[in-house]
């Protein structure tokens, strides 16, 4: 078993990126209104945004770490900035950071470590399908409908071939696990709307 290793410096610069992009989503959930209902919303937002991300990045670390590979989250504080900023207008601009990577990468483990962030999001949402049979309204609920929206919306970004994104990663490295892996994201992001459980976001927002 691979024993994953974390400095202070990445546990700082993990939980500063969960609060900060948690604050930022629930300025958008409350239409930036201060008061009782923001915090209730930064909560669900450290819940669902929060997670999926955190799981996203260390789902890269583990399987870097697992080759021997130096690898270690670290925030980007001028993003987290302007996630905030622009939070206030009603859209969160994140990229709170990235798995610094380094050590024998070839491109089958390029591959596999950018294919271990989605499919962290992709395994998170497909729990979440099966919670949804479960739990039908109230704040689990929208625990629920927001983490499902958000793990598949991350998984999808994340898999957009081109740029640093994971997607041009795991094309480069595997095309027919690239299609798997983004028809999964796709049926996903259709089933939500078929699962009678699952709450629209204006219900969530409201």
């Amino acid at each position: 078993m691979v024993k994953i290793r974390f400095s202070k410096v990445e546990l700082r610069d993990l939980f500063k990126a969960w609060v900060i992009i948690s604050i930022a989503v629930g300025i958008v959930l409350t239409g930036g209104v201060l008061g009782l209902k923001l915090f209730t919303n930064v909560l669900l937002a450290a819940l669902t945004v929060g997670i999926g991300f955190l799981f996203h990045e260390m789902g890269h670390k583990i399987v870097a770490q697992k080759y021997g590979c130096f690898a270690e989250f670290r925030a980007d504080n001028y993003m987290l900035l302007l996630a905030i900023i622009t939070s206030f207008f009603g859209i969160v601009f994140a990229a709170p950071g990235a798995v610094w990577i380094s050590g024998h990468v070839g491109k089958n483990r390029n591959g596999k470590i950018a294919l271990a962030g989605p499919a962290t999001n992709i395994g998170l949402a497909v729990i979440l399908v099966v919670l949804s049979f479960f739990f039908d309204g109230g704040y689990i609920g929208k625990i629920i409908s927001l983490g499902l929206l958000i793990n598949v919306w991350l998984a999808l970004f994340n898999l957009l071939p081109f740029w640093i994104l994971d997607g041009k990663k795991i094309l480069s490295w595997d095309k027919t696990v690239y299609l798997i892996t983004l028809g999964l994201a796709i049926a996903l992001f259709v089933l939500r709307y078929f699962l009678p459980s699952v709450m629209t976001v204006a219900e969530i927002i409201g």
